[in-house]
């Protein structure tokens, strides 16, 4: 293989190479660089069958949920109207002993049974339990993932099967203001780490009769439930299918948050930019569900994972739609700026200052030198020194407590800058550079594609350092081929721009608010599909 063919394959510009695609299945393993991972699909536990007889049953739950060291769990003999004995088995804070007393002991002890009926689990069901939501199980499996999660376990003296009975109970966090993505206009309210109540957010905006949510384990040892949230008959199913399949593949000890079952799922997982959406506006995931898009969402992570995305998704704001049309294109306009500003300024300053001079005028010339007259170190080694110690203020803001980090923040921002100026270790050109870039990094939304941002940035300044604008528009071309060639769950990560596709609304400017009658191309949706197939 040539040097020239290696090349087409880092930056996979092959077309030869078995890659995913929204609308095609090929066959066969695809290769490792460029393609999806070859995901195994995660086999189901074998299920054990309810042994007969209720001393059997509790004999067996004592060993499996350890209740010789573990007094979590609460086994509870009692009988049916004094003729059947039963056991109760539920885990001590996570369901609730209010609705057991009242909707399921007190019913079933004070219960009248006719002489000559067979009492068992589906009669009790129908005629004497107090519970909405009811199931009924035949193996152990599903009864011990089921009485983890807050469920109650009802076994019958002699009967082959179990009901799991909805008595959830335990402590969690109300519905409060988002913290990361706040908004002049709009909704307040953000995802909570409480799976139900996140699903509940969502089923409040979107009053769908196709919405779908599918619950399954994520396929840690923790045993963590996700749901899967879609449209059906609007979404394209090979996207479902496939993120189905990626999931199915999980196989680690603990997932415990989205970020961690983002990364398992990713298509690559070596680049610093986000490939899916995490958001904590349940506003912001029903409209992306609305287009086409399927929503994840994992039981104590108060964040949604969107999926497929494009550079442009990172990029807006719910507060864009929630604005009139000329203010919204204009903060999409400024945000673009800033993080254009944020990337690019560090380093073509950097090269202007080393190498093309030429290009400045004798006034900005002149400052540059003034104001380095007593700086000791190189202007490159101040450049990537001041941005390091940016990005260390930034996250020691962040990581202290509320008015601390504020205080941390005003102090490395004023106190620190003026102190480094003044002791000659820092001039106040590249000072205003360095924050000129960090402010214009807080206009990107998206947390992730920040941190994206600062590691574009610094290599820049290192490209400028070595080759001044030529390096620059080498590195920025190789960034922008990486960008090119990178796939979101199939969909082009440059989309709608690279590859061409219809779209009536503008990818910068925000356009007018109509009647679309149809979602965005680059997501291929099932009714989107039939007008195609119609107009052949």
């Amino acid at each position: 293989m040539n040097i020239k063919s290696s090349i087409r394959g880092l930056f996979q510009f092959d077309e030869a190479k078995a890659e995913y695609e929204l609308l095609e299945r090929e066959q066969g393993s695809p290769e490792k660089l460029g393609g999806w991972r070859d995901i195994r699909a995660q086999e189901p536990p074998a299920d054990e069958a309810i042994p007969n007889g209720i001393d059997a049953v509790e004999k067996r739950l004592r060993e499996l949920f350890r209740v010789d060291i573990n007094r979590d769990i609460i086994l509870r003999r009692f009988s049916i109207g004094e003729r059947r004995l039963c056991l109760l088995a539920y885990m001590n804070g996570m369901a609730a002993d209010n609705r057991i007393n009242d909707f399921i002991l007190r019913p079933l002890m004070q219960a009248k049974l006719p002489k000559n009926e067979n009492i068992d689990i589906a009669y009790l069901s129908l005629n004497v339990l107090q519970i909405s939501e009811i199931n009924i199980k035949s193996d152990l499996t599903s009864v011990k993932l089921g009485v983890m999660d807050g469920l109650t376990a009802l076994f019958i003296d002699g009967d082959s099967c179990c009901a799991m009975l909805e008595t959830h109970g335990f402590e969690k966090r109300a519905v409060s203001n988002t913290e990361n993505e706040k908004v002049v206009r709009g909704p307040k309210e953000g995802f909570t780490e409480s799976l139900r109540t996140n699903i509940t957010l969502v089923r409040r905006i979107i009053h769908s009769d196709d919405l779908v949510v599918e619950t399954r384990l994520t396929g840690g040892d923790n045993n963590t439930r996700l749901a899967i949230i879609y449209r059906h008959g609007i979404t394209n199913q090979t996207l479902v299918d496939e993120v189905k399949q990626r999931l199915a593949g999980i196989n680690i000890r603990t997932i415990i948050s989205s970020g961690a079952l983002e990364q398992l799922i990713e298509d690559n997982s070596w680049a610093p930019i986000p490939q899916t959406l995490s958001t904590e506006r349940p506003d912001r995931a029903c409209s992306h569900i609305m287009q086409g898009c399927v929503g994840v969402i994992v039981e104590g992570s108060p964040f949604a994972l969107i999926m497929p995305i494009t550079f442009s998704t990172l990029m807006n704001s719910p507060e864009d739609v929630y604005i009139r049309r000329p203010l919204g294109t204009v903060l999409r306009v400024v945000r673009y700026v800033g993080a254009l500003i944020s990337v690019m300024l560090p380093g073509f300053f950097l090269a202007m200052a080393l190498y093309h001079q030429g290009l400045m005028s004798t006034e900005v010339l002149s400052t540059v030198i003034a104001s380095r007259e007593m700086v000791f170190e190189p202007i490159a080694t101040e450049l990537i020194l001041l941005l390091l110690v940016f990005q260390m203020i930034r996250e020691a803001g962040i990581r202290v407590p509320g008015g601390i980090g504020q205080a941390i923040g005003i102090i490395g921002g004023l106190i620190l800058g003026q102190a480094a100026v003044t002791a000659n270790l820092a001039s106040s050109v590249v000072l205003i550079v360095v924050a000129l870039s960090g402010l214009g990094n807080f206009c990107i939304p998206d947390y992730s594609t920040q941190i994206a941002a600062s590691y574009l940035r610094l290599a820049l300044v290192i490209a400028a350092w070595m080759g001044g604008l030529i390096g620059i528009t080498a590195a920025t071309m190789l960034a922008v081929c990486c960008l090119a060639g990178m796939k979101s769950f199939g969909v082009p990560f440059l989309a709608p721009f690279a590859p061409k596709t219809y779209t009536k609304r503008p990818a910068i400017l925000r356009g007018a608010l109509g009647m679309h009658l149809r979602g965005d191309d680059y997501l291929n949706t099932y009714d989107d599909t039939l007008k195609k197939e119609k107009r052949r």
